[in-house]
């Protein structure tokens, strides 16, 4: 099969750094290597309805928002979220589209689970914070997404931007583009899964116990 990738731009700018270091990225890719790129605040999606107990979803018509999206992610071999680190997690314009993912799962005659499956999740982000660390909630949101539909999961490239080119100006970000494509994507797994520490949240301090 050949490859193809879907670019999901989540930001609620027009070339803002996640978008411009996801086309630095994208640059890389072989000219046989098809793209295709989708600006969700272009064509927004509706409100996700969760019909789950009530009655099936039925399949958006191709000539809609939710109806393009699902044929171009049924469509591509690799899914590339590109969304800006909001309040430590993706983008609004993403979770919709993630949200959307549970009704199309959902939708007789789509077999949008089976399609996804063994296919590759990839996430560009920039975030206006040093610490890469800050961006866990979003990696986390992709990285278990991944591993729910079984799909193989490239990990996150993470610029750093705030201001407008911002990101242009992260050299480590711009070597790290080139090559993101190339890596071997493993399949997902849940932390459980992987043994990963979970964070846990700190115990109350029992009253009159010291402070540090």
């Amino acid at each position: 099969m050949t490859r193809r990738f879907l670019f999901v731009l989540g930001s609620t700018r027009l070339d803002g750094n996640t978008e411009l270091l996801a086309r630095g990225a994208a640059a890389q890719l072989s000219a046989d290597v098809e793209q295709e790129w989708i600006r969700l605040i272009d064509d927004p999606l509706p409100e996700f309805s969760d019909l789950r107990h009530d009655s099936d979803h039925v399949r958006p018509p191709s000539d809609t928002a939710a109806g393009r999206l699902l044929d171009a992610t049924l469509a591509a071999t690799d899914i590339v979220i590109a969304s800006p680190l909001y309040w430590y997690a993706v983008s609004g314009p993403v979770k919709r589209y993630l949200d959307h993912w549970s009704g199309w799962l959902r939708t007789p005659g789509v077999g949008f689970e089976a399609a996804l499956a063994g296919r590759t999740l990839w996430g560009v982000t920039a975030l206006a914070h040093r610490e890469p660390g800050v961006a866990a909630p979003l990696v986390g949101t992709l990285t278990n997404s991944a591993a729910y539909l079984k799909m193989r999961f490239g990990g996150v490239l993470l610029g750093n931007g705030s201001a407008p080119g911002d990101v242009l100006q992260d050299s480590a970000a711009l070597a790290r583009a080139k090559t993101f494509f190339a890596q071997e994507a493993p399949l997902a797994r849940f932390p459980h899964e992987t043994g990963a520490a979970v964070q846990q949240p700190p115990r109350p301090r029992e009253e009159g116990a010291l402070t540090r």
